[in-house]
């Protein structure tokens, strides 16, 4: 069993990328969509372009935070911030393109880790606490926005099923995200103990984690949906809130794809939510998210583990150099 979920999970992945860019293909068939996305691209004022990259430094800064909170959460002290936050940043730059997100952001966080003297079982705990804290932060923001607008679910109509696009279900999925958001904050400040449903066991933290989570993960999705709402137009731009919304549901989307960065799916159901923004212009701005969000970390994520493994390398030749000239004649 284990051997084939070793393959479906990625060949799910691999038929959400090729589903979704069939449906992209069809949308633009027709369109000169290269020169469009040109001239839109030199048509975003340079303010704006800072703005985004503003929005991506606040969104890893916020990412470097979720691993601080795990550290001190496991008690961990020792390790800076420098270093928390590039292999933050190396995890989540390398695990947003790949796919995968827990696996791939375990197998880079453990290397680093390890190096700094946490157990494979400490890293666990790390790597699930921000995910979690991840899902934390999207079940806040979609709750708030589901009930403080609960029309917004419509705009995925013919993609959703018409039960979740109806505006009084959109209002009582936000009541029950907000409640869950509520318990988890309540049990963390009584001190409750732990949550057991089927099999899942919700463990609350201290309150100043809780506090600490319920601050980095709003932070984190709005930095990221930020990016898209700079880049688009304020012509036809609907709004921050729109923008954000549309953001959680794509992305969260993306990432139970499994699809490699989340390619196709992502695009296409962000075009879907926004029909009154021109398609092209829509593209666009998702063309500089993925630009500032995902294609630059990954060039410069990669840069990071390949020096943190030649330095790991010289150390553990530099030992066995040491190790030869100490041992017996």
């Amino acid at each position: 069993m284990k051997r084939i979920l070793d393959f479906f999970w990625p060949a799910v992945g691999l038929v959400a990328v090729v589903v979704s860019l069939i449906l992209l293909y069809h949308e633009f068939r027709g369109q000169d969509v290269g020169p469009e996305v040109w001239r839109e691209l030199r048509a975003i004022r340079a303010r704006d372009y800072l703005l985004a990259f503003g929005s991506t430094l606040v969104a890893y800064a916020a990412l470097a935070w979720y691993d601080k909170i795990a550290l001190r959460h496991l008690g961990v002290f020792n390790i800076s911030w420098l270093y928390a936050g590039l292999c933050s940043f190396t995890t989540y730059a390398l695990a947003h393109n790949i796919g995968a997100t827990v696996f791939s952001g375990a197998m880079v966080r453990y290397r680093a880790y390890h190096a700094k003297g946490l157990s494979a079982a400490q890293v666990a705990v790390l790597v699930a606490l921000c995910s979690f804290t991840f899902a934390l932060g999207t079940m806040f923001l979609g709750g708030l926005c589901l009930v403080f607008d609960p029309v917004l679910l419509a705009r995925f109509s013919g993609l959703l099923p018409g039960v979740l696009t109806n505006p009084t279900t959109a209002f009582v999925v936000g009541l029950g995200l907000l409640a869950f958001v509520a318990l988890y904050l309540t049990g963390s400040i009584l001190g409750l103990k732990p949550l057991v449903v089927r099999g899942f066991k919700l463990e609350y933290p201290r309150p100043g984690i809780a506090v600490r989570q319920m601050l980095a993960a709003p932070l984190e999705l709005v930095g990221a949906a930020g990016i898209i709402y700079f880049a688009l137009p304020a012509e036809g731009n609907p709004g921050f809130v729109t923008v954000l919304a549309v953001f959680l549901a794509s992305f969260s989307a993306a990432l139970v794809s499994n699809a490699p960065g989340g390619l196709g799916v992502f695009e296409i159901l962000f075009i879907k939510a926004m029909p009154t923004t021109p398609q092209i212009e829509v593209l666009t701005a998702l063309l500089v998210f993925r630009l500032f969000y995902l294609i630059i970390p990954l060039i410069v994520s990669v840069g990071v583990v390949i020096a943190f493994e030649k330095s790991r390398l010289k150390e553990t030749l530099a030992a066995s150099a040491s190790g030869a000239r100490t041992g017996p004649p």
